[in-house]
């Protein structure tokens, strides 16, 4: 089930959603809360319906997988996005799609949505996944209607140095140019 809520952009910089590079999750949230979703009185309007599947949107199918499921179950539909081999992933913008098959990582984030009754969305989570089919329990979070007015209302790059190495987003973005990943060696001599 799902571990926690997501307010804050250091929460969702500690859960380690779309991390570390070549992973595509932190830029497909970006899209999703800055380009696909609008907000009116306080509920989250899709711009274009998941039902008919562009960008990627496919329904979710919330299996029962040892008994654990990774959203709640509901008599509501889930769909979800982010697989870049779906059919309308190639409409997702150049930067969610730009790391597509640099590594066996790069494509397993997506993003989940509950519908209600009248087409809005009304929950969203993030997950990854565990391996080729199941999702990972301990990797998946709600996101709050809060934190997805806080990346709203940012720029990608402001976003991106908020939630990742700002190194790397920052060297990319002004070259235009993919750095190689930041290396986490680190060493101590104690003497």
């Amino acid at each position: 089930m799902v571990k926690d809520t997501l307010n804050e952009l250091f929460q969702l910089k500690n859960c380690g959603f779309g991390q570390p590079q070549p992973r595509h999750g932190l830029n497909l949230l970006y899209w999703f809360a800055r380009e696909y979703i609008a907000f009116s009185n306080n509920d989250i309007l899709p711009k274009t319906s998941p039902q008919r599947g562009d960008f990627g949107f496919h329904k979710f199918l919330n299996r029962i997988e040892d008994d654990n499921h990774i959203v709640p179950l509901q008599n509501l539909p889930y769909y979800e996005v982010g697989n870049l081999n779906a059919r309308g992933a190639d409409k997702l913008p150049v930067y969610v799609r730009a790391n597509k098959n640099s590594d066996a990582d790069s494509n397993k984030d997506r993003i989940i949505v509950r519908m209600d009754n009248y087409g809005d969305i009304e929950r969203v989570y993030i997950t990854e996944h565990s391996d080729q089919k199941r999702f990972d329990n301990n990797k998946t979070y709600r996101v709050s209607k809060g934190l997805l007015q806080i990346i709203k209302n940012m720029t990608r790059e402001q976003y991106l140095n908020s939630v990742s190495n700002p190194i790397y987003y920052q060297h990319r973005s002004q070259s235009g140019v993919e750095p190689p990943p930041p290396q986490n060696d680190s060493w101590c001599t104690i003497l």
